[in-house]
């Protein structure tokens, strides 16, 4: 008889696929002996078992030539139905066999397949679950063996390195087999010309621009983008202007690899039906983001941090703020009531006889237009007086006047000088933070002295994943109590008094454009309170400067 010979391999079986395909001939040659020959080959190399046949190259070409007469074979013999198989594909394929008449022989059943045998039937049937259960073996040992690389040993685990750093040799690869066969382990090492770039995109982006806006200001400056910076690696990208995009500034800023610890499960490979109409033509792979809580830490820094831990968490904070919608966000304290304005959109909200320009509704943007719903549907009961927005801002301005003037300059120093103080609550929740960050680090020694004993490695790496989560949380809440950054001495708050001084005596007599512009970027909300008649004024600074103005903004109290 002619036979015809499939076998199959891919990446996952983590075999050569030249010793793969003769032990698999090898195999399929002493079953057929003396009743035939082998004189066609069907071999498919990097392919995944779970793939339907005609979705194979080479089976998709053995199934072609069943339908020719002139095939030049009798028989198809398989060496290894596990590796052909999977799950149902031989109550899928098998058929096609007995249609065009061409005989099916593997080992496992002796000799060839009998189509009227239930017993045969059976024993393939049961390969194909036993290739489909190795194969799902086989992604949980995986799986399970990254997660413990990430958590506990922090090992870079492959793949592009971020931008910002290099790849650098961290010795043989922990694994014999591969380090005899000459294989490195590698580690992140900053870029000294890319990792600045980072730093630069964090800070404006906590100062408050865009993605697109950082992109902008990026390409303008002339720094090459992520593609541009290294080519050999993403030469499935064309960037020949390097122009940066806003998806490239996003991925750097939610990046927590940037703050010193390595990530992992950030994204998954799920398997979605190709036709839902048509099951039997098997799945294709979707990469997805996982959720942050699936995210695998690093229970120590595994590299050079480019940006700190609090800056990471403050900037994914700003993130949420921005993705939230506008009904959904937090307001300040204090201001309950109608939603706060700032003094950019009090033009739309000034009586026109105020001295400024009242534009239309419909020349306002959307977010705008909700915010003078809002007043309408809140304004005050026939008969009241509304507040005059102008006038409201002239009595702050008076206040201001009082508090920086030459008899309560010596108090308002002293003022803000203890206003920066630690107070009882803040202590406690440093105390509490470095409580909560000493508890994690028990729990996650006594988890990996679990590991050591033997413990089921799925069930330890889900209660490490609990803890890591807790205690990433408990050192943003003690970075943030023990930050003393921003606080003034008292010299440099009278230096500061002494300049405001000056300022306030000028907002009186100021062009309102100017004033108006003066308010928005000191952050100055009006919150109007019909049932009480009053408006609440308040300011929130975002930026401070050096006394020269020559350092970068840094972030300041309210």
């Amino acid at each position: 008889m002619r036979f015809a010979f499939y076998g199959r391999v891919s990446t996952e079986d983590q075999q050569d696929p030249a010793s793969s395909k003769q032990w698999q001939l090898a195999r399929s040659t002493a079953l057929i002996e003396p009743a035939g020959v082998v004189v066609a080959e069907y071999f498919d190399i990097g392919q995944s078992r779970s793939l339907p046949w005609k979705r194979r190259p080479e089976s998709a070409r053995l199934l072609a030539d069943l339908r020719n007469p002139d095939r030049g074979f009798d028989a198809v013999v398989i060496g290894e139905p596990a590796r052909a198989f999977y799950g149902q594909q031989f109550g899928l394929t098998f058929p096609v066999f007995i249609h065009y008449g061409v005989e099916l022989w593997v080992p496992e059943v002796g000799g060839k397949v009998d189509p009227g045998s239930d017993a045969h039937d059976m024993v393939m049937s049961l390969y194909g679950g036993m290739s489909k259960g190795e194969r799902n073996r086989i992604k949980v040992r995986v799986r399970s063996a990254m997660a413990s690389q990430a958590a506990t040993e922090g090992r870079f685990l492959g793949g592009r390195p971020p931008y910002g750093y290099l790849l650098g040799d961290a010795g043989p690869h922990p694994n014999p087999a591969k380090a005899a066969a000459g294989q490195r382990q590698h580690r992140l090492e900053i870029d000294p010309s890319a990792a600045p770039v980072v730093q630069r995109i964090f800070d404006d982006y906590l100062a408050g621009r865009g993605f697109r806006a950082i992109a902008e200001a990026l390409t303008a400056d002339g720094i090459p983008s992520p593609s541009a910076h290294d080519p050999a690696r993403n030469r499935h990208r064309t960037a020949a202007n390097g122009a940066w995009g806003k998806s490239a500034v996003r991925a750097i800023i939610e990046n927590p690899r940037y703050s010193g610890r390595q990530v992992w499960n950030r994204q998954r490979h799920d398997e979605v039906l190709l036709d839902v109409d048509d099951v039997a033509a098997g799945h294709e792979t979707k990469l997805r983001w996982n959720d942050p809580a699936d995210w695998v830490w690093s229970n120590d820094l595994a590299h050079e941090a480019i940006i700190d831990a609090d800056t990471f968490a403050r900037a994914q904070q700003q993130t949420r703020r921005r993705r939230a919608p506008a009904e959904h966000r937090e307001t300040p304290p204090g201001q309950a009531g109608l939603p706060a304005v700032r003094a950019g959109a009090l033009r739309s909200l000034w009586p026109t006889h105020a001295g400024l320009p009242q534009p239309r509704a419909q020349q306002l943007p959307m977010h705008l237009r909700r915010r003078v719903r809002a007043d309408q549907r809140h304004r005050p009961p026939p008969g009241a007086v509304p507040p005059r927005g102008p006038n409201h801002l002239r009595r702050s301005i008076g206040w201001i006047a009082t508090v920086f003037d030459d008899e309560h300059t010596e108090s308002t120093w002293q003022a803000i000088a203890e206003a920066q103080q630690p107070d009882e609550a803040a202590a406690a929740r440093r105390e509490a933070a470095e409580r909560k960050v000493a508890d994690c680090r028990d729990r996650l020694a006594k988890y990996r002295a679990a590991l050591d004993a033997g413990a089921d490695p799925l069930v330890v790496t889900g209660w490490m994943r609990e803890v890591q989560g807790e205690q990433l949380a408990a050192e943003r809440e003690l970075g943030r109590a023990t930050d003393t950054s921003n606080e003034l001495t008292l010299d440099q708050v009278r230096a500061l008094v002494a300049g405001v001084r000056d300022a306030v005596s000028m907002l009186s007599t100021a062009d309102p454009k100017l004033k108006a512009q003066v308010y928005a970027e000191l952050g100055i909300e009006v919150t109007y309170q019909p049932n009480e008649g009053r408006a609440l004024v308040s300011a929130r600074v975002g930026q401070c400067v050096s006394e020269g103005g020559l350092e970068p903004p840094r972030p300041c109290g309210h």
